[in-house]
């Protein structure tokens, strides 16, 4: 008879599908190490963010489309913009871009409070309830224009844009913490982006360019039609 290692014994009692098991190890093998990301990454059921005929390759290292003609971003670009934020439990955390919802999901079990802005009522609705369902009750969804950000909101610790800048107003600047860290994509709409990360410091911003990138464009005011 066989000998059953612990690990083995382990893997038996949780099994996990192999497709999740390569979307971890992919994560690892192309540089997230934080640990605290990949749990976070590990725990949130990508499936339930995708369309229904898409789960079979929910966790495929991909974009997928979702409703409004827009996106949820490949695992790796989520797990990489989570990581580069150096997020800590007590952080309010703005997103631009709420699409799917997915991303805020990561982001709400890495901070205190998450208020994410999607410009698609659409969009907005089926995230807010997608999102209640699942228990993630620190997180806010607004509909609204991601490009005027409403005041009574107050500053944050993060801000995080899902989707392609130009350039980055410096009205969304201006609602970082000192101390604070924005990652946004900017380049032109149609072609390819650079993630951009933005550090306040007491004498103004520091700005470094991360990697190339590819977003749907970042669009003003809210939608008309969906």
């Amino acid at each position: 008879m066989p000998i059953e290692t612990l690990d083995e014994r382990d893997m038996a009692a949780n099994p996990q599908p192999p497709e999740k098991m390569m979307f971890q190890l992919n994560l690892r093998r192309r540089g997230i190490s934080d640990q605290a990301v990949l749990r976070a990454m590990e725990e949130v059921p990508r499936e339930i963010f995708v369309n229904a005929g898409d789960r079979a390759n929910a966790y495929r290292d991909s974009a997928l489309g979702i409703a409004c003609g827009q996106t949820i971003s490949q695992p790796f670009v989520v797990a990489y913009m989570t990581e580069q934020l150096q997020l800590a439990r007590d952080h309010r955390v703005l997103e631009i871009g709420t699409g799917s919802g997915y991303q805020a999901a990561i982001l709400s079990r890495l901070c205190k409070h998450v208020l994410t802005i999607e410009r698609y009522r659409t969009l907005a609705d089926r995230a807010r309830e997608r999102l209640e369902k699942l228990g993630y009750h620190n997180i806010e969804v607004l509909f609204g224009d991601g490009f005027n950000v409403p005041a009574g909101g107050g500053d944050f610790d993060r801000i995080i844009v899902t989707a392609a800048m130009e350039q980055i107003p410096d009205n969304l600047l201006q609602r970082l913490e000192v101390g604070g860290i924005l990652i946004a994509p900017v380049g032109p709409h149609q072609g390819t982006q650079t993630l951009v990360r933005v550090v306040r410091r007491e004498t103004g911003f520091e700005r470094k360019e991360l990697v190339e990138v590819r977003f749907v464009p970042a669009l003003p005011g809210v939608a008309r039609e969906l």
